[in-house]
């Protein structure tokens, strides 16, 4: 997620959160496909057809271009001056890059269309900016960088658990994301779906975890994953990134898929179908004892972390009084730039 100061977008932009992206997009797109883990439980592997990670990257897409259809620049200040970048495109034309380097619409647009801004959300009772904040992009920047890695790790998770379960995570852990934001994020607006993008990262660690036994080439998925998710947190510690969506997603993600992406453990499949085939080892139980207390602990953790979320947004608590350090996750101070 990209949060942004009212007033306007900062001037120092993110070419380094782009190539950052790029690197482990391409790194992850050679690991995904091949050092994914592969299942030991031979054949007995479905694979769904993914139709709703397209879904997904299309909405984001069709909301960027109605966005930018409303944004108008021609009509603004901006437009007055001739600075909409490129002219050609008339009204689809971007900001000036001072005002937003991202290529994209101005902040008061994406505030009237839907941005997480906190004192709306608590004063002005409009929750549902809780949701539509993560179909929201900054700019065409923010939205590749943001579709391209949906694209990568959403088809794996959907072809393999099916639309529903690949769904729900998306969404409920784009909602995670949003509530620790706004329950953080005093100042500014946030917008994207890194919250959601986290939450399938997380998924995917947890999934990786508590079905260890049934995968061949473990290790390699594990650091690619932890690798990825490492690189977006420390991407969101940059000044104009709201971390906060990065934890919450990733926390929402990593929870429920303990609880909603749980396999049989290796040896149950072959000792269902067939007699032991020279010697596999016979699973007695389907699930194993580990799994069955993975589940309980996230599926109580993940319900209730959503409920004192939310009560805690309804009752208009300020997440920095209750955490005096926890801004430091959200931004570091350098020489470079000031949070």
């Amino acid at each position: 997620k990209v949060n942004i100061l009212k007033e306007e977008l900062p001037c120092h932009h993110h070419h380094h959160h782009q190539n950052s992206l790029n690197v482990i997009s391409l790194r992850d797109n050679k690991t995904l496909e091949e050092t994914m883990p592969s299942s030991k439980n031979g054949g007995n592997n479905t694979q769904w057809t993914a139709w709703l990670t397209p879904v997904i990257v299309l909405a984001c897409i069709a909301v960027f271009i109605v966005v930018m259809f409303i944004n108008d620049c021609p009509k603004t200040v901006a437009g007055a001056n001739g600075d909409c970048v490129p002219r050609f495109l008339r009204r689809f034309s971007f900001q000036p890059l001072r005002e937003n380097p991202l290529l994209g619409p101005s902040s008061s647009t994406l505030e009237k269309m839907g941005a997480l801004d906190r004192s709306k959300v608590v004063n002005g009772n409009e929750k549902w900016r809780l949701v539509t904040s993560m179909w929201l992009h900054a700019g065409v920047v923010h939205l590749i960088v943001n579709m391209f890695n949906v694209v990568l790790i959403g088809f794996r998770l959907e072809k393999q658990f099916g639309f529903i379960r690949m769904g729900l995570i998306y969404l409920i852990a784009g909602l995670g994301g949003s509530i620790l934001s706004a329950l953080f994020l005093q100042n500014s607006i946030s917008v994207g779906a890194s919250g959601a993008l986290l939450g399938l990262l997380g998924a995917m660690l947890s999934e990786l975890l508590t079905n260890w036994t049934i995968y061949a080439n473990k290790l390699a998925a594990l650091f690619t994953v932890l690798f990825i998710v490492a690189i977006d947190l420390a991407i969101g510690l940059l000044p104009w990134v709201d971390n906060f969506a990065h934890i919450g997603g990733f926390l929402t993600g990593f929870l429920l898929g303990f609880v909603i992406l749980v396999r049989p453990q290796y040896g149950w499949e072959e000792s269902g179908n067939s007699p032991s085939q020279y010697g596999a080892p016979r699973a007695r139980s389907k699930y194993n004892p580990c799994q069955y207390l993975l589940f309980f602990i996230a599926a109580v953790l993940v319900v209730g972390g959503l409920a004192v979320g939310i009560v805690m947004l309804l009752k208009g608590e300020n997440g920095n009084k209750l955490c005096k350090w926890c801004h430091h996750l959200d931004c570091i101070e350098t020489s470079r730039w000031t949070c």
